[in-house]
């Protein structure tokens, strides 16, 4: 799929082609269904978590623990904020701990899954990753409608391997029962299906072009969609997903993302480029759902690339790396500026 993780791997297995976004994304999804009223302490750490305060939102959330023991929904924010920390073993114990409290929220099981993804894929761990499908499978069952989680649980279908639970039948399974559910949606996980398990990419542009023409209310469709062009090598395809986003949502950071991602693929307009990454970089916090800090670094390397300025880029390859160490675009641009001289 074409996703965030990012960008996210489930499990070992690497990324091939993400669908993006966990639909609701990282910062923007709404409480879990079944949790509690309204908690002043719990709105307190959510709001600092909307802001990208992500250190700030896990010592309030501390907090909320600390004054009640058995509070899951606690445990669970609690456990996101360290996920968007990228402190995976704090975010699994914290998200364990929200589940044990109470087993019967499709959220809580969705995030403890894509905790277990990302660890598991960190420490190439094959128990982990068995673990990763069991819980996007228990999201689904206790909440049907959960579209994210059938998202995710397609990818792994997919991407694993058959002896943790890879299953490309019942990827099939989840895209049909997706597009009962939300036909945009069905139309962005059967294209990630035609391009990684038919290998079919005029089909997957058949149905990117389907879910643009359902003009859907919500911006992530369009960025998913900019995302798989951009992907694709098709710059040409990103500027209607973007003129669509911008109605829909203007002045959302990621359309000037990926503005500038068009211009740098396509060569044209590049001067309009730099500005737009850098605003992307002094505007908006490090989300899982968004790109990432370290992708626009090397969009402005190759930006400098292409206009000669050599010292530049490698200096932006070297951010990325610093902020990502295991950015392997970044890594071979920088080495092959250096192997130049």
């Amino acid at each position: 799929m074409i996703r965030w993780r990012k960008w996210i791997r489930i499990g070992f297995v690497g990324t091939a082609f993400l669908a993006f976004g966990f639909s609701a994304g990282a910062a923007s999804a709404g409480a879990p269904r079944g949790t509690p009223d309204a908690n002043p302490i719990i709105d307190q750490g959510r709001h600092q978590f909307d802001l990208g305060n992500y250190q700030g939102a896990i010592a309030t959330f501390k907090n909320a623990v600390a004054q009640n023991a058995k509070n899951a929904e606690a445990y669970y924010w609690l456990g996101r904020a360290y996920f968007e920390s990228r402190d995976l073993k704090n975010a699994m114990e914290q998200l364990e701990k929200a589940n044990e409290l109470d087993a019967k929220i499709s959220a809580y099981h969705y995030w403890l899954a894509r905790a277990y993804g990302d660890e598991a894929d960190r420490e190439r761990s094959f128990f982990l990753a068995r673990k990763v499908k069991k819980e996007f499978e228990t999201a689904v069952q206790l909440d049907g409608s959960n579209i994210k989680a059938r998202r995710d649980l397609e990818e792994f279908n997919i991407q694993a391997p058959w002896v943790v639970g890879g299953n490309k039948d019942a990827a099939r399974e989840q895209v049909e029962a997706i597009t009962a559910i939300d036909p945009v949606q069905g139309h962005l996980a059967r294209a990630v299906y035609d391009i990684e398990v038919q290998k079919k990419i005029d089909l997957a542009l058949n149905e990117y072009k389907m879910a643009l023409a359902a003009h859907p209310g919500n911006i992530d469709p369009y960025v998913e969609m900019a995302e798989a062009y951009r992907q694709l090598n098709r710059p040409e395809d990103i500027g209607p997903a973007l003129e669509a986003a911008e109605k829909v949502k203007p002045g959302d950071p990621r359309i000037g993302y990926y503005r500038a991602v068009q211009h740098i693929l396509s060569n044209s307009q590049i001067q309009a480029a730099e500005p737009l990454l850098k605003a992307y970089l002094a505007n908006t916090p490090e989300r899982t759902d968004w790109p990432s800090h370290a992708s626009a670094r090397v969009w402005l390397g190759r930006l400098y690339e292409q206009e000669g300025k050599r010292q530049d880029a490698a200096e932006q390859y070297r951010e990325a790396l610093q902020l990502q160490p295991g950015n392997k675009e970044a890594k071979e641009k920088l080495q092959k500026l250096e192997k130049g001289g």
